[in-house]
């Protein structure tokens, strides 16, 4: 007998439906054909487990399933419980009248417990669009799955349940998700508040500016100058999710695993922070079977690297593209995918080895050259593509013991927020065009014109500043952004010089 069931391989963050037809006829042995690799051909011995523990019988026959379309990889452990219900239903065990209209996915420990599997939003998605009216999954995954309209998801503990809801001797209770109820439920709810940082008026300020202009911004400064904690706090300043960020970041996440079995929707903009040590394959997304790495998971939200000068001069190169084009391509022999890269750079570093480098109270211990050698870690075209450079410096006792409230990261946002929406206005007929940092040399000279006596200065910061010429755009960039704070339509004087001031590793002599 036949019988067919429906399941779903992720590419990238997209799914395709695969179809897995189990065949039994007289004879014997196990066969799977389909492509399936090491883990998938494995799940004979975890499904025949699971099978006797739930009661019924693993059929003595020969057994043939295949995973269509067969020139396509499957990959992964998710297809054990499809497999399982095909094979119950092929040897007459359940009806299989029903089998047509679920998705059916979950990986089958030998007691026929149901463990999680990576990819359920992106696989529900699909689901829907193909016509499934259901999708029956592992517990630890049905939140994600059931913020999907128009499908009805159901978790599943065992596979005694499965084959029970199958057979109609028990009701599955379905998993309703209100989306724009779990969107705003949990918009704001962060850990950290600009309100905890004492002093540090200027960084704040910084730090403002590139969150209403979508800037990258590198934080130079001492020890124990704040510039961790202040990096920190800046995706509590960022404007919310608006819902379809929040659906295709939570894809991502889905994707990796990275999803708790708590978690519906991602509301609140990631903040990811990986170590020094990191590779380059883990920072932009790869191996065999290609995996999303952190510049992916930090879409929509914010990259923080840590002491930038320590990353490794590879792994910081690979990020050169992704910074310009926002989405990271991974090509191997069989397929290539795509990954959204649309993240907030936020690095930090201290000026020299030893720390003290420009610092007001201690003497930097660095040898002569020592500095500019530890500086130039970080390539000419990379720097190219950070607009903010922000010297941190250490905060002074007063300050930390004063018992005055600092501005709250809400108050914070709401200028961010209004500044954002001068930018949408402007950018209405720009499909992919969202915030200030976007814009293109053509379409800074359209929007950022500045007066004869802006012009002058700009030149003249250039001449006697050692500016670069790759700091132009960049400056004008960031003055449009502190125009939007202010609510000028013009690029005045005064943000002109704010901008030209965020340009420190941009000066001749700098590292002296």
């Amino acid at each position: 007998m036949l019988v067919k069931t429906f399941g779903s391989a992720v590419f990238g963050v997209n799914a395709l439906t695969i179809t897995i037809e189990v065949s039994i006829s007289p004879g014997a042995k196990y066969f799977m054909v389909g492509l399936p690799d090491i883990a998938v051909k494995e799940s004979l011995r975890r499904v025949d487990s699971a099978i006797r523990t739930a009661g019924f019988r693993m059929p003595r026959q020969k057994i043939l399933v295949n995973l269509a379309p067969a020139d396509i990889k499957k990959e992964g452990s998710a297809y054990d419980l499809p497999i399982a219900i095909g094979i119950l239903a092929a040897s007459g065990q359940i009806p299989s009248d029903e089998l047509e209209n679920f998705f059916i996915m979950g990986e089958l420990s030998l007691d026929g417990s149901i463990q999680a599997i990576k990819g359920a939003l992106p696989i529900a998605i699909k689901a829907r669009e193909d016509g499934f009216s259901g999708f029956v999954l592992p517990r630890q995954n049905v939140r994600e799955a059931a913020i999907v309209d128009g499908l009805t998801a159901y978790g599943v503990d065992t596979l005694s349940q499965v084959i029970a809801f199958f057979n109609k001797t028990e009701l599955l209770a379905p998993v309703k998700i209100d989306t724009r109820k779990e969107f705003v439920k949990n918009i704001a709810n962060y850990d950290y508040d600009f309100a905890d940082v004492k002093g540090q008026e200027n960084i704040k300020r910084a730090l403002e500016i590139a969150a209403a202009g979508g800037h990258n911004v590198i934080l130079i400064g001492p020890p124990g100058a704040g510039k961790t904690m202040l990096a920190k706090r800046l995706p509590t300043i960022l404007p919310p999710l608006n819902l379809s960020e929040a659906l295709e970041t939570t894809k991502i996440h889905s994707v990796a695993g990275k999803l708790s079995a708590a978690d519906a929707l991602m509301t609140i903009r990631p903040f990811r922070s990986p170590h020094h040590t990191v590779s380059d394959v883990a920072l932009v997304g790869g191996g065999a079977n290609p995996q999303p790495g952190e510049i992916s998971l930090a879409h929509n939200g914010v990259l923080f690297l840590d002491e930038l000068p320590e990353f490794k001069r590879t792994v910081l190169e690979v990020m050169r593209q992704p910074l310009e084009d926002r989405k990271i391509s991974i090509s191997r022999a069989r397929l290539a995918v795509e990954y959204p890269s649309s993240f907030m750079l936020v690095a930090s570093m201290n000026p020299c080895p030893c720390g003290f480098y420009n610092h007001p109270e201690k003497e930097c211990v660095c040898a002569p050259g020592i500095v500019q050698k530890y500086l130039s870690k970080i390539s000419g075209p990379l720097l190219d593509r950070i607009d903010l450079h922000v010297e941190v410096t250490p905060v002074d006792f007063s300050e930390l013991s004063s018992s005055e409230n600092a501005e709250k990261s809400e108050i914070i946002r709401t200028r961010v927020i209004k500044a954002r929406e001068k930018q949408d206005l402007r950018f209405a007929d720009q499909p992919d065009l969202h915030y200030n940092a976007q814009m293109s040399t053509k379409m800074v000279r359209k929007v950022c014109n500045i007066s004869e006596a802006g012009t002058k200065l700009l030149k003249s910061a250039m001449e006697r500043l050692g500016l670069s010429a790759r700091a132009y755009d960049r400056i004008l960039k960031v003055a449009r952004t502190i125009a939007d704070l202010d609510n000028s339509e013009d690029v005045e004087l005064e943000h002109l010089a704010e901008a030209i001031n965020y340009r420190s590793l941009d000066r001749d002599g700098w590292a002296g």
